[in-house]
């Protein structure tokens, strides 16, 4: 996008060479007119200036939620084609001076809006998603940071439940306690069905000993409990859930030390506003062309 009125930007400057060297080679032309011109070009090499700045930080935004989400990257590359078939557009185009400065005042607002209002939903995003987390922590006050925490990080809600809380060692049975926590977080994913639910269990790198056959095991089944007793226990409706185990490979903390490797025995239920209206209005949004 910002290649895209790099070009325009570089095709005024050449347009204002050619258009100065005309009027002065031309007689008959006043010199009130040449600086008028002159002015008009460099007001809109301005404005082109501006806007590309403004396109580049949207940019970085819309990168930093792609990093993290394979929904947005999918939108990403989507929009790049879009902006690429725009831009091979636009160099045909600038073969018609004329013609290319009048479109271009109507393609900087029509950029302009879509990007307002891409903005507008990304930080939309970030409001749900804060009010999720807020919902979330309310929800299970009565919980001490030893037993979960709940935090934010790349556009999602991370409860962070220790095995202490939810599991016996070595064990895939939840805990009365650890169904309490369960239930009331149930109670507000029920209420807010446009969330997806992400289920990781993670042990620590102790081999495992006993039912289970490694640690990749233990992890799995885990997480297949929890959703068990979200969906069927709690109603959580269960095309909105996944579950996955990670065995000892995604720890938060050493396993040089028991304090460190009870932390990495947890389970992380992640949370994830649904990107529906920013997906379609990334994917269905069309550059501006010629006599629109």
């Amino acid at each position: 996008m910002a290649k895209l009125f790099f070009m325009s930007t570089k095709y005024f400057s050449l347009s204002a060479l050619a258009l100065s060297s005309l009027l002065l080679f031309s007689s008959c032309v006043p010199k009130s007119k040449l600086l008028s011109a002159e002015d008009k070009l460099r007001q809109m090499q301005s404005d082109s200036a501006q806007m590309a700045g403004r396109i580049g930080s949207l940019e970085q935004n819309v990168n930093r939620l792609t990093d993290n989400s394979a929904q947005l990257e999918t939108a990403r590359i989507t929009l790049q084609k879009q902006l690429d078939a725009t831009r091979t557009e636009a160099t045909s185009r600038l073969q018609d001076a004329s013609s290319k400065l009048n479109m271009s005042q109507q393609q900087i607002a029509d950029q302009q809006r879509r990007l307002e209002q891409l903005q507008s939903l990304i930080d939309q995003q970030k409001k749900n998603t804060e009010a999720l987390r807020t919902k979330i922590n309310d929800a299970l006050v009565g919980f001490s940071s030893n037993e979960l925490t709940v935090s934010t990080k790349n556009g999602k809600v991370y409860v962070s439940l220790q095995e202490n809380l939810l599991f016996p060692s070595g064990s895939a049975v939840v805990n009365p306690k650890g169904k309490e926590a369960l239930g009331k977080l149930a109670s507000v994913l029920n209420v807010n069905p446009d969330i997806n639910v992400n289920i990781e269990g993670h042990t620590d790198s102790i081999p495992m000993k006993g039912r289970y056959v490694d640690n990749w095991d233990l992890s799995t089944a885990r997480a297949n409990a929890i959703v068990r007793i979200l969906t069927d226990t709690y109603k959580v409706d269960a095309a909105r859930v996944t579950a996955s185990g990670h065995s000892k490979y995604d720890p938060v903390d050493t396993n040089l030390t028991t304090q460190g490797r009870a932390k990495n025995r947890r389970t992380e239920i992640i949370l994830e506003p649904k990107l529906d209206e920013l997906m379609r209005l990334i994917q269905s949004g069309e550059a501006p062309t010629a006599g629109q």
